[in-house]
């Protein structure tokens, strides 16, 4: 029954079209059907059918409002795994001498950042004994609760939601792990509320501010 289930979650990511719309929901924003056909490059009554096997097998949860239906994925671990997935893509083979991609050089992956950034904030939170790896999975320790009572995040709080508190997610560009769980969103969101990165349209790509250098630099010793 289990290798039945598998088989086929693997049939239904494993089409081209239905990858394409996964793919684009990782920026953490809900879609209509229109916008899906769109992405995929397929005829609205083809979008219509991969959403509804999506829908049933459980990936996405549709929304309504008014006169439009808004696709997401059901739960945030659907989005964990679609972006884990793309690590099985061979490692390039030239090392470019330019600056990274923007979206490999710092990005949302679902609700958390992402990309070369995301990985080095992971790295100096860890360094600085904010968080402790154990078994690949983040933990608080005390002087990282003082630090990020001291940037406004509730850590007591999170502790207490039902969600992960802290996950290390696998980052598909830097093969390396970078913040996710209830942390890595609201750290994300904190970041953005406070101007240190700015979300770019029409992109999963984020971009650091002037505000952003100075301050990564001022709290984290971290020079982006």
């Amino acid at each position: 029954m289990e290798m039945e289930q598998l088989e086929r979650i693997a049939s239904l990511i494993g089409d081209a079209s239905r990858m394409k719309m996964l793919w684009s929901l990782l920026d953490g924003r809900a879609y209509t059907a229109t916008e899906l056909s769109i992405v995929a490059d397929a005829s609205r009554q083809s979008t219509s059918m991969h959403l509804s096997k999506l829908v049933d097998a459980g990936l996405l949860k549709v929304n309504s409002q008014g006169r439009h239906k808004y696709y997401s994925f059901a739960r945030q671990e659907i989005a964990y795994a679609i972006e884990a997935m793309s690590v099985l893509m061979p490692p390039p083979t030239q090392v470019s001498p330019v600056k990274p991609q923007p979206i490999k050089y710092c990005r949302t992956c679902y609700d958390h950042m992402a990309g070369s950034i995301g990985v080095k904030l992971l790295d100096r939170l860890v360094e600085r004994h904010y968080l402790i790896l154990e078994d690949d999975t983040p933990a608080i320790t005390e002087t990282g609760k003082k630090f990020f009572h001291d940037l406004g995040i509730d850590t007591m709080e999170l502790l207490s939601l039902k969600r992960p508190f802290a996950r290390a997610c696998l980052d598909w560009s830097e093969r390396r792990f970078h913040l996710a769980g209830s942390l890595g969103n609201v750290l994300l969101k904190k970041l953005l509320e406070e101007d240190w990165v700015r979300r770019v349209a029409n992109s999963r790509a984020l971009v650091i501010t002037a505000k952003g250098k100075q301050c990564f630099l001022e709290v984290l010793g971290l020079a982006v």
